[in-house]
């Protein structure tokens, strides 16, 4: 029987860059964010009780690597693009945090302040008291074309 582990340990990368085509933006983005030469495992928006923020860690090349992520590609130059994730703690650690993601075509400011809305809304759907928010975000301005990235590794 194979046993699914519980991430104990997270960590907020962000990233960005510009390429030749969107793919290669994205890819660019991610190693800006250390977290390339991985396989992403896009994850839905829970953390794991009791999981602890540690520093970026160098990942191993070729992991898997379990991530919650916003991301936004652009080919419009001049345009300014956005992403950040927001992470909900409870203040009982024994429950769920909640991850949240956003991106737009806005400054980093606006995307950030959105993120933290979605946790405080996904924590009061929950009847949950949020003790804090740590977010992270990255934005460009598109020259040709351009990723922005943001993301939160569930570790162990």
């Amino acid at each position: 029987m194979a046993v699914i582990k519980t991430p104990t340990k997270y960590f907020l990368v962000k990233g960005c860059a510009e390429g030749e085509s969107e793919l290669n933006s994205f890819d660019n983005a991610l190693i800006d964010a250390g977290v390339g030469d991985t396989n992403l495992v896009k994850l839905s928006s829970i953390l794991p009780p009791k999981c602890q923020r540690i520093e970026p860690i160098k990942l191993p090349h070729g992991s898997l690597v379990p991530i919650a992520y916003s991301k936004i590609t652009s080919s419009v130059p001049g345009e300014v693009i956005s992403a950040a994730v927001a992470v909900g703690i409870p203040e009982n650690e024994d429950l769920a945090g909640l991850i949240m993601e956003y991106s737009n075509k806005a400054p980093l400011d606006i995307v950030e302040k959105r993120v933290k809305e979605m946790v405080i809304d996904g924590f009061k759907f929950r009847n949950r008291t949020l003790k804090e928010i740590i977010s992270i975000g990255a934005t460009i301005e598109v020259k040709k074309v351009a990723t922005a990235f943001a993301g939160v590794v569930l570790w162990d």
